[in-house]
């Protein structure tokens, strides 16, 4: 199973089972927020998105 989480130049957030779950929960790290109109994750700028995949390593992440 793949894992989610923000990072911006000065937070990290934890690790989400899922990418809306992570999105959701972006906001608490400055990484972005939930538009109610549109229902799209907006990210603020240096905001990246790190995915850990079950095949990598802990320290070999994929920037998305």
């Amino acid at each position: 199973m793949s894992r989610y989480r923000f990072i911006t130049p000065h937070r990290t957030g934890k690790w989400y089972p899922d990418l809306d779950t992570a999105q959701r929960h972006a906001c608490e790290i400055g990484a972005g927020f939930l538009d109610t109109h549109t229902g799209r994750f907006v990210a603020y700028l240096g905001t990246k998105l790190q995915i850990r995949r079950p095949q990598d390593a802990a320290d070999n992440l994929i920037p998305a």
